[in-house]
């Protein structure tokens, strides 16, 4: 028989990143209720409409502009029908063990919405069959300077991939790619204060992923650590969240003077319960607020305003992914949420271009091959 906490788990496997269980405005620490989250979220104003600016993605997760001025979207791919049983530790049922293929991808998108491929047969991966063959690959993608990075998480044995690790790429300008850090073997060979021992990944679900100052840094939402990676493959753990935050599940990451960090928490959703912390260049981790739900973006603006991609609301409990009630929120400097758009279907990343429109990745996990989508928001008529 399988225990609830493992069933809840494996339901949380639907966001392919995590299968996950169990000096600002502050706003209380602990979930907040329902009718407390609604009260968090007044505004006077409408939220904004968005619009397809590119479409036909497989799972698309993290984006980013380019220094040429095209927008970069890491995708997750199909997965695939090859497996590793026997040869390494599996992750358990229900989620694995997984299989995978060589679908994932990473897209350009010009200035008018033209997809091209640029990068391909990277690694996919998906769950069991009973979870849903839900699937992850690449999960971010960002520059230093004029160099493409990719974020793998899709691949290790323990998702079906036994010659490729997860870990950073660097890609080349023909599509070529070569692995810069082996993110899986950092993994095993530091473990976490406090990782979960009924939701557990070897390999990791790596999320996402931002440069800063010729340096990445990157997310594991399943042991629950950020790290930082320099482009000659040096790894080093910049904070294991699970020591002082238990499995919440850090997804998100955006740098504004610190680095921010928001999590999605576990499943089933409870409204009100993901935070928002900051992290110092120490590797020091302060709280300043809950009352977000189930994040998985977070990003300034040209004006430094901080909005965060929820993925889903909660019309019902228990509440798990629901289509058509993602969205964006900007966080005031009172700590309020103001909701800049809605009827979002489980979107996964969300940037700023030149433009100051805001993009984000929709239909980002759970939708049938190629009917991913990028959307596009006009935030410039909204509140300051």
């Amino acid at each position: 028989m399988i225990p609830y906490r493992r069933i809840c788990c494996a339901a949380a496997a639907v966001l392919p990143f995590a299968a996950a269980c169990d000096s600002s405005t502050t706003v209380p620490r602990t979930g907040l209720s329902a009718s407390a989250v609604a009260e968090q979220t007044k505004h006077t104003s409408t939220p904004n409409a968005f619009t397809v600016f590119a479409s036909g993605f497989d799972n698309p997760r993290g984006l980013t502009f380019g220094p040429d001025g095209n927008l970069y979207v890491a995708e997750g791919g199909r997965g695939g029908a090859t497996t590793t049983v026997g040869q390494c530790t599996q992750v358990v049922a229900p989620v694995g063990p997984y299989t995978s293929g060589r679908t994932a991808h990473i897209s350009k998108v010009s200035r008018t919405g033209v997809r091209t491929v640029i990068a391909d047969n990277l690694p996919s991966s998906q769950t069991s069959v009973a979870l849903g063959s839900l699937v992850s690959g690449v999960a971010d993608v960002t520059f230093i300077g004029r160099t493409l990075y990719a974020l793998l998480a899709g691949a290790g044995c323990s998702h079906g991939v036994a010659d490729v690790p997860n870990g950073i790429i660097k890609v080349g300008p023909n599509g070529q790619w070569s692995l810069v850090a082996n993110l899986s073997a950092f993994l095993m060979a530091h473990p976490v204060a406090h990782p979960e021992p009924d939701d557990f990944e070897p390999d990791g679900t790596w999320y996402s992923m931002v440069a800063v100052h010729d340096q990445l840094f990157a997310v594991e939402p399943n042991h629950g650590e950020v790290d930082r990676i320099s482009p000659r493959g040096e790894i080093k753990r910049l904070v294991d969240v699970s020591a002082s935050q238990g499995h919440i599940v850090p997804t998100s990451i955006a740098h504004h003077g610190v680095l921010y960090l928001a999590n999605l928490n576990t499943f089933p959703v409870m409204p009100g319960s993901s935070k928002l912390m900051q992290v110092t260049p120490s590797g020091r981790l302060h709280v300043q607020m809950s009352g977000l739900t189930a994040v998985t973006g977070l990003a300034f603006d040209h004006e430094h305003r901080l909005y965060a991609l929820e993925t889903t609301g909660c019309p019902s409990q228990p509440c798990f992914p629901t289509p058509g009630t993602g969205r964006v929120v900007r966080i005031d400097d009172h700590g309020k949420l103001v909701p800049i758009v809605t009827g979002l279907t489980t979107p996964t990343a969300m940037t700023f271009g030149p433009d100051r429109k805001l993009y984000i990745s929709n239909n980002g996990y759970g939708a049938p091959a190629g009917a991913g989508q990028i959307v596009r928001v006009d935030v410039s008529d909204k509140d300051k």
